[in-house]
């Protein structure tokens, strides 16, 4: 990932969450050094950025809910694009995220000029998604993966290892897989310190926890 993308990427995960984060965690999620993180931290406070660093529980480094980036324009072509992968990601279940990727779109929609909102929805209408929706998954355990993702938590799952074996375990994410029809977590078990991989449509039972402590 280049630095400038990155630093978008940092910007957009502290600003997601309601809680802080420590470096460590931003360090293993980036895939960087510690050393590194504190750098792009630093570059973002640099550039106008409100981070602050708490101490304690629920601390670490956080961004001032008040800030948010600078406003966007769309053309209705671009839009359109952006919309028309919205919803071949929602409907064919690409990225299990859906209540995000739909805020999104609306806000790309709200952005437009009325007369470029009904360009758009003119274009979109035109467009067709076919092909075969990934594997459903339960809203409780989509929804717990999609704040343990952004928020930077462990979880806690039940994942069925074999037909009607269930088996508990603590984790945290390290990245997300997305194949044509399934999801895979990268995750390290965090009683046994080992990576495991999980199957997003074989986690009957999910719950982000707390944030740790800085």
């Amino acid at each position: 990932m280049r630095r400038k993308t990155r630093l978008f990427a940092l910007a957009e995960a502290l600003r997601a969450r309601r809680t802080g984060v420590t470096a460590a965690q931003l360090a293993d999620r980036f895939g960087v050094t510690l050393r590194t993180i504190y750098r792009d931290l630093e570059a973002l406070q640099d550039a106008g950025m409100p981070i602050r660093a708490d101490r304690g529980r629920g601390g670490g480094y956080a961004l001032d809910k008040s800030y948010q980036l600078p406003p966007v324009n769309f053309t209705a072509r671009e839009a359109a694009l952006l919309v028309a992968l919205a919803r071949l990601a929602v409907e064919q279940r690409l990225i299990p995220f859906p209540n995000a990727i739909e805020k999104a779109a609306d806000k790309v929609r709200s952005a437009l000029s009325t007369s470029a909102q009904r360009e758009l929805l003119a274009l979109v209408g035109e467009l067709q998604l076919v092909g075969i929706p990934a594997l459903p998954i339960p809203t409780s355990v989509r929804d717990a993966i999609e704040t343990a993702w952004f928020e930077s938590r462990a979880l806690r799952i039940v994942y069925e290892k074999k037909a009607w074996e269930l088996t508990p375990r603590h984790v945290r994410i390290r990245n997300l897989v997305f194949d044509r029809q399934v999801t895979l977590l990268n995750c390290v078990d965090l009683e046994t310190g080992q990576d495991r991989q999980f199957r997003l449509d074989k986690i009957k039972q999910a719950t982000a926890l707390d944030p740790d402590p800085v």
